[in-house]
């Protein structure tokens, strides 16, 4: 297994990080590691296509970063408002992975006849998600909950609740 530029002139992964030696004099636990590796690896937001979306994953964490920011707001402790900021940005950061599962994996393009305007809808979120990340305004996270209420039309609409929940969404 060679990668990308190391491949052109014959130098391996590991060589590129360690030293430079040919291909055919690789240690010989590299070369058992690179039998070994699986040929093909699949990922899926679980480890596993389970078939369970729900935009409430996304929604809850929209509302840490909105709390956060209310808090922030009321704060002047320099270290609280440091904690509260790199929290915020992790929180942010899991609700773009939520809605990146739910706009690659669960919507399909026969959505598009019941949600025309999906590809836009989830652009629009994460972009906000961006920037809540970058901002500590209450309206910013404010406008993120308003899209991710949204999408949860849009995933109702299509079916989702029925479709992806063993039981529904709990009331």
């Amino acid at each position: 297994m060679r990668l990308g530029h190391f491949e052109e002139v014959g130098v391996t992964a590991y060589s590129a990080v360690a030293r430079t030696f040919s291909p055919r004099k690789e240690p010989t636990m590299y070369r058992l590691s690179r039998w070994l590796a699986p040929s093909t690896v699949v990922r899926a937001h679980c480890d596993l296509p389970c078939g369970v979306y729900d935009p409430e994953q996304a929604r809850i964490e929209a509302e840490s970063c909105h709390k956060i920011n209310e808090k922030y707001a009321a704060n002047t402790d320099a270290t609280f408002r440091t904690r509260a900021v790199a929290i915020k940005e992790e929180r942010a950061e899991l609700v773009k992975h939520h809605l990146d599962v739910l706009w690659h994996d669960y919507f399909k393009p026969e959505h598009l006849e019941k949600v025309p305007n999906l590809h836009e809808l989830f652009w629009n979120a994460t972009k906000q998600v961006s920037k809540v990340k970058a901002s500590t305004d209450v309206a910013d996270s404010k406008k993120l909950l308003d899209l991710i209420d949204e999408v949860d039309a849009a995933w109702k609409a299509t079916g989702g609740n029925e479709k992806t929940r063993v039981a529904g969404r709990p009331a």
